[in-house]
């Protein structure tokens, strides 16, 4: 089948909105229409989005449950009474558990922790798994991005005299009468429900961040706490940024606090295991840290012995003061992480082959193989999105083919489809399900498959009568290659830092012609295109990433085309040079948008 066409779409441009607010702001018109195309518009709002003063934090006891919970966390590290950090497997839990890791050992608490198996145990709580502790002498269990939706396995930790502290952003399970929420001793969410916090979009190790912050005040008997401790805190603004960025959070509010002054920390003081991960990922030292490192090269690393095995690695790595532990450590996520882009790749074409041969013209994909491991999955569920333009369900049968066994499955979706509520709508057919709008995840028996296919395709096809809509691309503004300059990347810089929500800005370029187009990437399977572009006087260089099989399209028109692209600065042995970062592209001198 072939690639999804997008639809571009062009932001209005409204040139009195953009003067008013780049002389209330102080900015140029540049940064202003960005912002004014990113919803800020008021003046205010603007200095705040692009000044982000680390001060500019809500308090921590602000934070719906953070004021029971570090006083007992404090009473805790006093009577030294043994205390589990219980983290999810992913980055978000990975650096969350490491912020509360570090803070309480630097206070002298009697702690641990555990970071659950992604296979034998699953996502949040595991009964099993709390009575193991509950046996070694553990008193208090900490959830760290994880356990809002575990209200089983709360009333088992009650059971065991476990004190369960809750702190979590994700989605909570809705009943009848409302959310269900985990009987613990103290729940700590943003989105708590009678709560009041401004700021609802807070990542796991956001609100690990601000739960460790609120003990050390408490345990230093002050708002202010000594020098020592506060440079623990500052390394966990470095650690929550890395959680943030992963978790593809909106980059708004504090979040965006977090990661500007996160990614400087990072910079300037990485801890031991950051700098040796730093280095396995080919990130220089004082080289600039952006949200692309961290989504691109830190993140995929931290996350590799997760999704393939146990995520402990990771959490020692950032914890560890040794740097031959720590070089141990992040080479050993290097070669996780090369396994898992291979699975990746072999996975994601296999997928496709099935869709392609039994699933085409269906409204949805839901693919299914015993050869997949589940902590891969949704990575190709992405990939099937950008693809095909359609929700995508992946499921990763168990090597036990008994028709009992339980699958594991992942899925991404795509605008206007809220999966966690088409999942819902499946719920007697599955065995957990959990997520947000864009992404979740499930578990399903095997033999209910094919039911399941069918019923979330009949789903699909009744929001969509039409077919689901084709993807759109938001472009920020038309722009000649000739306004390409060195100036625009300093008022582009002053958006930083990049993500979700606040996307590195995206234009378009038309009349353009395409020379020297040739094939790159490492080794015989070359999946990138490199050509030049010409307007007039001026010639770029363009990449296009993961588009080698559009060479054929680029050239269709004589090499006529039209870009959307981000522009970027390649460095090379001193030289800088402006080249694009080809999004999407059309063949013709003209593009229609939609």
């Amino acid at each position: 089948m072939a690639r999804t066409e997008k639809v571009w779409h062009l932001r209005p441009h409204d040139p009195a909105a953009t003067q008013r607010l780049a002389a209330a702001a102080h900015i140029s018109p540049v940064v202003a229409q960005l912002l004014l195309n990113r919803e800020v518009r008021e003046p205010a709002a603007a200095r705040r989005f692009l000044d982000c003063p680390l001060a500019g934090l809500h308090p921590p006891h602000s934070l719906p449950g953070v004021t029971e919970a570090s006083d007992r966390i404090a009473r805790a590290v006093v009577e030294k009474r043994r205390v589990c950090i219980y983290g999810d497997y992913d980055v978000d839990g990975v650096t969350g558990t490491a912020i509360m890791l570090r803070l309480l050992g630097k206070l002298g608490a009697d702690v641990t922790y555990h970071t659950p198996d992604r296979i034998s145990e699953g996502y949040g709580l595991n009964a099993r798994r709390l009575k193991d502790l509950a046996q070694s002498g553990v008193s208090v269990v900490v959830s760290v991005d994880c356990g809002i939706a575990s209200v089983a396995e709360a009333d088992e930790a009650r059971k065991l005299g476990l004190e369960l502290i809750v702190t979590d952003h994700h989605e909570m399970k809705v009943g009848l009468d409302g959310p269900m929420l985990p009987d613990a001793a103290v729940i700590v969410h943003p989105r708590l429900p009678g709560g009041t916090y401004p700021f609802g979009d807070l990542c796991g190790a956001g609100v690990a961040f601000k739960v460790a912050w609120a003990v050390a005040q408490r345990c230093c008997g002050a708002d202010r706490v000594p020098p020592e401790v506060r440079e623990v805190l500052l390394d966990g603004v470095g650690l929550a940024a890395l959680g943030l960025v992963a978790d593809v959070v909106p980059l708004r509010d504090e979040n965006r606090i977090f990661v500007k002054h996160g990614l400087e920390r990072i910079r300037t003081n990485p801890s031991v295991g950051l700098r040796a991960l730093m280095e396995a990922a080919g990130i220089k030292a004082d080289d600039t840290v952006t949200s692309e490192d961290v989504g691109f090269k830190l993140a995929p690393r931290l996350n590799a012995a997760g999704r393939l095995g146990c995520a402990r690695i990771a959490v020692d790595l950032l914890t560890t003061n040794s740097p031959g532990a720590a070089r141990t450590a992040a080479e050993f996520l290097e070669g996780q992480n090369g396994q898992r882009q291979a699975m990746e790749r072999k996975y994601t074409q296999q997928a496709k082959e099935m869709v392609d041969l039994d699933f085409a013209s269906d409204p949805a994909i839901v693919v299914a193989s015993h050869e997949w491991k589940a902590g891969v999955i949704g990575i190709v569920a992405s990939r099937l999105v950008d693809h095909y333009g359609k929700p995508a369900l992946v499921i990763a049968l168990p090597e036990n083919r008994d028709k009992d066994a339980v699958a594991t499955a992942s899925g991404r979706s795509i605008s206007g489809f809220p999966l966690n509520v088409a999942l819902q709508a499946m719920d007697e057919l599955l065995d957990g399900h959990g997520g947000h709008a864009k992404a979740a995840g499930f578990k399903i028996r095997t033999d209910r498959v094919p039911v399941f296919r069918d019923r979330f395709n009949a789903y699909v096809a009744k929001q969509f009568p039409g077919g689901a809509p084709a993807p759109r691309l938001e472009l920020d503004a038309e722009v000649p290659l000739s306004a390409l300059t060195f100036g625009l990347f300093r008022d582009l810089d002053k958006l930083e830092p990049y993500g979700e929500g606040n996307p590195r800005p995206r234009f378009l370029a038309a009349g353009l012609k395409a020379e020297g187009a040739r094939l790159i990437g490492a080794g015989e399977a070359k999946k990138h295109l490199d050509f030049r572009v010409r307007q007039g006087d001026t010639t770029m260089r363009c990449v296009a990433w993961n588009m080698a099989d559009r060479m054929e399209e680029l050239l269709s028109a004589g090499g006529d085309c039209c870009l959307a692209f981000t522009p970027k600065i390649n460095e090379w042995k001193g030289n800088r040079k402006i080249e694009l970062q080809v999004a999407d592209l059309k063949p013709g001198k003209t593009v229609a948008l939609g």
